[in-house]
């Protein structure tokens, strides 16, 4: 039913409401004007039939604006549109016929039946193709109807002194095919505009929708990586890869949490993230594959696209990376006057990566070179970065490193750690550059600008 005072807005929107689908909008549009096309050929006819002073069959056309008018009253109120529109279908297919038998046959009324064509072709265009069908086969059952009647029916003697003549007729042959011609144009000329502008809101539409996925993509590849983001989307299946040569770090921020006792959790929680958004910004720099923070810790690994054919190419960066993170952690940022160091753990081996959960799911990886990398960010002292063997083995000779320092580790044993010192300072083959103006970003320039800094 229509909302309750809204029957003057429900005439003027053809009955259409913010519910509506597209198609339905464009139906109740097309069908109210075609309602106004046909009885304004009616009048039309009317008018010119008086002006030959042919005064007869007033009642019909009458009769017609006012039924069209009543339904269109009675639609503009119950926005019941299905009823409306077969009504309004009637009227166009069986007023143009009973015009037509009431005038005599079809040559005294000039073929004025030829106008209940726009009933199968309002159909066509408003109810679908299906209902069409019928209205079309109606359509063709009264005209062959009609002719029926005029073959067997009428008196040729009499169509010497009727009283429509024959020029009279002919003109309204033109007449009566041209306004038929013209209703047909219109109505289908109304239909494109409105199916163009039906287009454009949906082309709209599309482009909001592709912002939004857009903003989603982002959204999943700031939580995945990009591949296993694509095959999360195209598979149902679980993700789980075993990857040699992972290189696996941990950033441990020493005493964080207590040196932030007593601060406001804003400030506290402002601080940590701007911590992290640099090392993000690190991670990205270097290639690097952030997978999580766990409260004051940052993982990080490198390799997991796939090994690096032994040149240690991933893991050289990611040791760049453990240099840039600590000096950016202990230069840039301090709690409470005093500077915050860092523990890194590094570890290289092999590794289980995946995607966990349904809800809220995580990208993590599992395996003893976590593990490792864990304990040895642990066991750590402030300021310093430790790598396990592999690690030493594949690039003791583009940096410098402390040890071996035999190391008790949790469920492990005693093993083999190596102290990071730098980058050596001119390795064959390669350019040598300054580390602070190698590793300085935008946003590292940024975080400078802060009060906390000194």
């Amino acid at each position: 039913m229509a909302t309750p005072g809204s029957f003057i807005n429900n005439l003027r929107n053809a009955g259409i409401t913010p519910e509506d689908p597209e198609e339905l909008r464009l139906s109740k549009s097309l069908m109210v004007f075609s309602s106004g096309l046909f009885c304004f050929a009616s009048i039309l006819w009317l008018t010119i039939y008086w002006q030959f002073e042919q005064h007869f069959m007033v009642t019909l056309p009458l009769a017609f604006q006012a039924l069209v008018a009543v339904n269109l009253l009675i639609y503009a109120k119950t926005l019941d549109f299905g009823t409306f529109s077969r009504i309004q279908l009637s009227f166009f297919l069986f007023f143009p016929f009973a015009v037509q038998w009431g005038i005599g046959d079809f040559i005294a009324s000039s073929g004025i039946s030829l106008m209940g064509i726009l009933a199968p072709v309002s159909a066509l265009l408003i109810v679908g193709t299906t209902e069409a069908f019928a209205w079309f086969f109606a359509f063709i059952f009264l005209t062959a109807l009609s002719g029926v009647f005029d073959y067997y029916l009428v008196d040729i003697s009499a169509i010497v002194s009727a009283r429509v003549s024959p020029r009279t007729s002919i003109f309204f042959f033109a007449l009566n095919f041209t306004a038929i011609s013209t209703l047909i144009f219109f109505l289908l000329r109304h239909s494109v505009i409105e199916k163009t502008k039906a287009q454009n809101c949906l082309r709209g539409a599309h482009q909001r929708l592709m912002i939004e996925q857009d903003r989603s993509e982002s959204l999943l590849l700031n939580i995945l990586p990009g591949p296993i983001a694509a095959r999360l989307k195209n598979s149902n299946q679980t993700i789980a890869d075993r990857v040699t040569g992972v290189s696996v770090m941990f950033v441990d921020i020493v005493n964080f949490t207590r040196l932030a006792e007593g601060l406001p959790p804003r400030e506290v929680f402002a601080i940590l993230n701007k911590i992290f958004s640099a090392f993000d910004d690190l991670a990205e720099h270097f290639g690097m594959e952030k997978i999580k923070t766990i409260g004051d810790a940052y993982m990080v690994a490198g390799g997991l696209n796939g090994p690096d054919n032994g040149d240690g190419s991933h893991s050289a960066a990611l040791l760049d990376l453990a240099l840039a993170m600590r000096d950016t952690l202990e230069n840039n940022f301090r709690l409470n006057d005093i500077r915050l160091k860092a523990r890194i753990g590094i570890c290289t081996g092999p590794v289980v990566a995946g995607v966990v959960g349904k809800k809220k799911f995580i990208y993590d990886l599992w395996g003893d070179t976590v593990n490792i990398a864990s304990r040895l960010t642990s066991s750590n002292e402030p300021d310093t970065i430790q790598v396990d063997e592999t690690t030493f083995l594949c690039l003791r000779d583009r940096f410098d490193f402390e040890g071996p320092l035999m190391l008790y580790l949790k469920g492990k044993g005693k093993m083999p750690v190596y102290r990071l010192d730098g980058r050596k300072t001119c390795v064959p083959g390669e350019k040598t550059e300054m580390r602070e103006t190698q590793f300085l970003t935008p946003t590292e320039n940024a975080l400078r600008q802060h009060d906390f800094y000194k």
